[in-house]
């Protein structure tokens, strides 16, 4: 009998301006079920930095909860990041989205100075200890950066951001799109999705081809 991969996928909102990239939430969750595998969302139960309305790109008085926002794309099937356990999970995958720079992290402020919060952190350094496969679409890359020494990411080419993760000890390759970079040594696999100027079906190439590489890397471990 043919064992199911089981793929945790970390969520940091909903909507491209202050939380999780729908778009890329959405094939990456599909790109899942496709290649045969099951997915668990997660998201931090905490305030968002902010919230925009997405119509006019104005931020808004009012607060709102990332874990509460995630479960708008999960359809109500959520659990808080914190529940997370390496050893449930045969690999972990960050969708991107300003959220990931303003929830999960404060890159979007402090870029190449910027801290992850403690349960990302958590989870990408279980991961990496337990040698599984780490996946990152768009933005989130800068997380591997921050907490992964030296490891090698893509966010396509935007040269400010290259600048900020070459400075936090990481090495950027430079690509287009639904390419894929993959770091054998600490099993990650990054794509740039809508870091480039991409559609939807770029998008989707992207994020299949980082679920199809992970798939790979779990069979190769057995």
């Amino acid at each position: 009998m043919v064992r199911t991969n089981r793929i945790a996928v970390v969520l940091s909102g909903c909507g491209v301006l202050d939380g999780s990239e729908i778009h890329e939430a959405t094939m990456t969750l599909y790109a899942i079920k496709k290649s045969g595998g099951d997915y668990v969302i997660f998201a931090p139960d905490i305030t968002q930095y902010h919230v925009v309305n997405h119509l006019t790109g104005e931020e808004m008085s009012e607060q709102r909860n990332v874990l509460v926002e995630s479960a708008r794309i999960a359809r109500g099937q959520i659990s808080p990041l914190s529940e997370f356990n390496a050893g449930q999970y045969d690999a972990v995958i960050f969708p991107g989205g300003f959220g990931v720079a303003k929830n999960l992290s404060d890159f979007a402020f402090k870029g190449s100075k910027s801290k992850v919060i403690d349960e990302v952190k958590n989870v990408i350094s279980a991961m990496v200890n337990a040698g599984k496969p780490i996946g990152a679409l768009c933005i989130s890359p800068v997380l591997l950066a921050n907490l992964i020494d030296n490891v090698e990411v893509t966010i396509g080419d935007d040269k400010d951001t290259e600048q900020a993760i070459t400075k936090m000890g990481g090495r950027h390759k430079r690509t287009s799109h639904g390419e894929i970079v993959i770091d054998h040594k600490y099993r990650t696999v990054t794509t740039p999705c809508y870091m480039l100027d991409a559609n939807i079906v770029q998008v989707a190439e992207g994020a299949e081809n980082v679920v199809k590489a992970i798939m790979k890397m779990t069979e190769d471990q057995g």
